[in-house]
């Protein structure tokens, strides 16, 4: 008998990898395909651990898992990133570039 593929780990990987090149989009691309790629990977993991003998593509999963983990990162670091220059900037600054220069250099004392 031929090994069974796990239903969703394709679809982890792809989540995976698009969450890792989405997380500049401001981190809330990035974390919602973050966190969809780690809720299909639970699912996936618990089916596996009942009959691991089954399944023969575990190891996409996990890496499809990583990358999820990777982006959702990587998006939570994006947009702490965001509110730390909002902050330094402001937001009436950020329309004028000039003026956003301005503030940045006064952060750091240049």
């Amino acid at each position: 008998m031929e090994n069974q593929k796990l239903p969703n780990a394709t679809a982890v990987l792809i989540l995976g990898i698009l969450s890792i090149l989405t997380c500049w989009c401001y981190g809330i691309i990035g974390i919602i395909l973050g966190i969809l790629a780690l809720v299909l990977a639970k699912k996936d993991i618990t089916t596996y651990r009942m009959s691991p003998d089954k399944f023969d593509n575990y190891q996409t999963l996990n890496i499809g898992r990583v990358l999820g983990i990777i982006g959702l990162i990587l998006s939570v670091l994006t947009i702490i990133f965001f509110v730390w220059f909002i902050s330094i900037v402001g937001l009436e600054n950020m329309q004028d570039p000039e003026l956003a220069r301005e503030k940045i250099m006064d952060y750091f004392g240049q």
